[in-house]
């Protein structure tokens, strides 16, 4: 309706329609005469830095039979597992009925609770300052080697200083308990 509105030529029908089915945009000026294809027009305006993805005039859908065919429209069977023990379900529930509280679960608990206590050791913070100098030390070796030394000498030193004071407080703690298990053990002194 709006080309015969535009009285436009059957020439430029039938190219904007062939425009229309490649997919391709329409273009600005359709030369009336002339029956090869127009070279690329140079617009008066700059092209968009990003143009949206051309899609095709027509969708290509698949049949419905092709569809059907595949393995679309099955479903998996549903296969029902146990979720949990009814036996100790049972023995729980006997318990509760009985006694009034959960026996079996609390005895559990516990034990589970004493295994994690006796796994975990209490880190010695002398070993754990003695790897952190360690650290700081080969850290500073890395940046030496880079060129990058003279950056962060001043830094790692005072931290290295740091750790340093915090193990010579840890050594005295430890010689004077030392001192007092000597003396407890050996009342007249260490005369040697």
């Amino acid at each position: 309706a709006m080309m015969e509105e535009s009285k436009l030529t059957f020439f430029q029908k039938r190219y904007l329609m062939d425009c229309v089915k490649r997919g391709d945009t329409l273009p600005l000026q359709c030369r009336p005469t002339s029956s090869k294809e127009p070279g690329p027009a140079v617009p008066a305006f700059s092209p968009p830095v990003c143009q949206p993805s051309r899609l095709p005039a027509k969708p290509h859908l698949r049949p419905a039979k092709v569809c059907q065919a595949g393995d679309a429209y099955t479903r998996e069977k549903f296969k029902p597992r146990a979720r949990r023990d009814l036996e100790k379900e049972k023995q729980r529930l006997q318990n509760i009925l009985a006694t009034g509280k959960d026996v079996v679960e609390h005895k559990v608990k516990q034990m589970l609770v004493q295994t994690e206590e006796e796994e975990i050791p209490e880190p010695d913070r002398f070993e754990e300052l003695v790897n952190e100098v360690q650290e700081r030390r080969e850290f500073l070796a890395e940046m030496e080697a880079l060129g990058q030394g003279k950056k962060y000498r001043s830094i790692v030193l005072t931290e290295i200083s740091q750790k340093m004071r915090e193990m010579e407080i840890i050594d005295k703690k430890r010689s004077e308990e030392m001192r007092e298990i000597m003396t407890k053990d050996f009342p007249g002194g260490n005369k040697s």
